[in-house]
């Protein structure tokens, strides 16, 4: 890469007018955090997620003005024993009065007491549609709290969908606000090990928050057409700080080696420019080729999170080759100062790549017999992904930490007809008599049971029946009674009419398998645009089935531990959490896009310092030496980064955010110490000069100190 390469040029102007770069490196993220707050984010609306015969449900009852009202309900219970009916009843009573006052309620049904003698709920109808609902749930839990008071020796809780997504919203906002407060200090100790100086690890977390800031920012406009599915804070924050800190930490210590062998601070950020930040640019743009493949599972929620993280990238890498050249520049030798003397001491006792050129000693020594034991290992974690069973998010996922949800449970405890939903819709002629069999032949079957005071409702040629599920709120039993339904009772019943099986519960069941289905899809056009990209990047055609196989297997293994840890028991303690039996669906396809991605910015870097080595004329495996052993610090911190910031989402309390930290965590962790130290440098040593086919790679050669050119990838 010659001195007048686009990376090189950027660095220059960017030293050479330092602060005009800071400058409008600041104006960037001003503009990007006004944005945010004049543009509020949107966020998914119901219909957004329809698919499947359960979306066609949807649009039907949407079509007939057949749209159930949104509900509330007020749960009363007694801790100590039978619900004392006369205390109850005022407890009732108090509630209806301060709820009527509440414009956007519509009607406050009959109490309903539960058979056992144990509880009694209030239903609400609320004014509006959903997003209404959402935006007054919170005067009706101002009233029920005010009751609660009132009557200390009864529970009084309140449970609905517009109640239980605020205590999910809240629960997601308590896991960020925590997130945040842990992975600053702790992101900024591990740099503090890695530089051993303050100003040097202060940089790369700075330029990581600023990125993260102005990410969210620039997503505000464009939540207008990928809007928010709930969880775009969350992986702008996972995957800004990782790459945030990476990309960084790459440039830093190529530009902190260059001064170290006696270059100038201009000229050592211009060494870092065409070699590091090379690798930046090209890392960046796997990132975003992979993220870019959950466009093609054509889902919102995932389109979301593709165009949140390839901004996050996007700005991130913009940040590494502008505003950290003009700080360096400016900051010259300052950029060690002040040093931490028993971490700086340390940093020069141990050297570059002290553990790893212990461990790497015997794999250049026998590299088939290394290449064997890393494979067994890695297939030894693979195989539990074998019996990886995927299903939706429901109840039964979410923590009991949130009030709503304890509520919901105990409502569906005490109350069957408050279970999982399934709205059939038929459209045409006779479907009243239709559905009235089916209710009839519903119940009889003893799987499902009629809301009390629930009838058939029917506009036009359309009708509507709710049936509720007697099975546990579970996303096993969902499937089983879905099918029940769409499988037997409904076409029965229903026969030749126009029919569909809807509802929240179908919806979530459709929702798991089409995200299954489309899996194969997602992975097929990660897999070969990065394998092209590897190929044109490396011109060699080996280099990108070697890193196209060891990505696999670093998700393979990530899947197979991710089924060992969330399928069983044994794990529940340690995280906290309890198992729901499976991995949430969209978790997989999220884990593989983000880690093919991911993984791609060390084999690009190592393979980079691979190569210099080689057109400098060494042997296949004294430059797997050199590469390796350069490159181990920056890799081994910055793995060191990715894997803490990780593991803070999986102390999280969503589930998803601990499936989601702990297969990220687990996978950075194998493919920076087994796949790097261990599989990637034996296979390159096996294939040898093989390894570039067909690029020949022919040495470098010498040119004028003032005219050479910088090599990199």
């Amino acid at each position: 890469m010659s001195r007048g390469s686009m990376t090189v040029r950027v660095a220059r102007w960017s030293a050479t007018h330092a602060w005009r770069a800071i400058g409008l490196w600041l104006m960037l993220v001003i503009v990007a955090v006004g944005l945010m707050i004049a543009i509020p984010t949107q966020k998914t609306k119901a219909q957004d997620t329809w698919i499947g015969q359960s979306g066609t449900a949807s649009e039907l009852i949407r079509d007939a003005g057949l749209e159930g009202k949104p509900s509330e309900t007020v749960l009363l219970t007694d801790s100590d024993g039978p619900l004392d009916k006369a205390a109850a009843t005022t407890a009732f009573a108090q509630l209806r009065q301060k709820v009527t006052a509440i414009d956007a309620v519509e009607a406050v049904g009959q109490p309903v007491w539960a058979a056992n003698g144990k509880a009694a709920l209030l239903p609400i109808s609320l004014k509006g549609n959903a997003d209404d609902a959402a935006d007054n749930v919170d005067k009706l839990l101002a009233a029920t709290s005010e009751v609660q008071k009132a009557n200390p020796s009864l529970t009084i809780e309140q449970a609905g969908s517009a109640s239980v997504d605020k205590g999910i919203w809240k629960q997601v906002g308590a896991d960020l606000a925590r997130a945040e407060k842990i992975s600053l200090p702790l992101t900024f100790g591990l740099m503090l090990l890695a530089f051993g100086a303050l100003i040097a690890a202060g940089i790369p977390v700075l330029l990581a928050f600023s990125a993260i800031g102005a990410a969210l920012g620039f997503y505000a406009p464009l939540s207008y057409l990928f809007p928010d599915g709930g969880s775009v804070a969350n992986v702008v924050l996972l995957i800004g700080m990782a790459v945030g800190v990476d990309y960084s930490l790459f440039y830093l210590k190529r530009e902190r080696e260059e001064r170290q062998r006696g270059h100038s601070t201009v000229d050592a950020v211009e060494i870092a420019a065409a070699t590091s930040g090379h690798s930046v640019v090209v890392s960046g743009l796997a990132v975003i080729v992979s993220m870019a493949g959950l466009y093609v599972a054509q889902d919102p929620v995932f389109s979301s999170m593709a165009t949140a993280t390839i901004v996050v990238v996007a700005v991130a890498v913009l940040g590494s080759l502008t505003v950290l050249p003009a700080l360096l520049v400016k900051l010259g030798h300052r950029v060690d100062r002040p040093r931490v003397p028993l971490l700086w001491r340390l940093n020069r006792r141990i050297g570059p790549a002290g553990i790893s050129r212990r461990i790497l000693a015997p794999v250049l020594r026998f590299p088939k017999v290394a290449l064997l034991i890393s494979a067994v290992a890695v297939v030894a974690l693979a195989v539990p992904a074998l019996g990886m069973k995927t299903e939706p998010g429901g109840l039964s996922t979410l923590p009991r930490s949130i009030p709503e949800v304890r509520t919901m449970t105990a409502l569906q405890q005490n109350f069957p007809s408050q279970g999982m939903a399934y709205d059939i819709v038929a459209k045409g002629n006779g479907v009243t008599t239709g559905l009235a069999k089916l209710q009839q032949a519903a119940v009889a079957s003893k799987a499902f049971v009629v809301t009390p005071g629930s009838e058939i409702r029917r506009a036009g040629d359309t009708a509507v029946l709710t049936l509720v599920s007697v099975r546990p709120d579970t996303s096993q039993d969902a499937r089983a009674a879905l099918e029940q339904l769409r499988n037997g009772l409904a076409p029965q019943a229903l026969g030749s009419v126009q029919w569909a099986v809807g509802g929240e519960t179908a919806q979530q069941v459709d929702y798991g398998q089409h995200q299954r289905d489309q899996l194969p899809y997602v992975i097929a056009f990660v897999l070969i645009l990065t394998l092209l990209m590897m190929a044109f990047t490396f011109r060699s055609l080996a280099i990108a089935l070697v890193t196209t196989l060891l990505n696999l297997a670093s998700v393979a293994a990530c899947f197979g531990v991710l089924s060992l840890v969330f399928q069983h028991t044994w794990a529940e303690g340690l995280l906290d959490f309890t198992s729901p039996g499976f991995v949430v669906s969209w978790i997989p396809v999220f884990l593989f896009v983000i880690l093919v991605g991911l993984s791609m910015d060390y084999h690009v870097f190592v393979l980079g310092r691979i190569r210099e080595g080689v057109r400098a004329g060494l042997t296949p495996q004294e430059a797997v030496r050199k590469g390796i052993t350069e490159s181990a610090g920056v890799v081994t911190s910055a793995a060191a980064v990715m894997v803490s910031v990780f593991a803070v989402f999986a102390s999280l309390g969503m589930i998803e955010m601990k499936q989601m930290g702990v297969g990220l965590a687990v996978a950075v962790l194998i493919d920076a110490t087994l796949v790097r130290i261990v599989m990637l440098p034996s296979i390159m040593v096996l294939l040898g000069r093989k390894a570039w086919w067909p690029n020949k790679l022919h040495k470098a050669q010498p040119v004028p100190a003032d005219d050479r050119e910088l090599v990199t990838v």
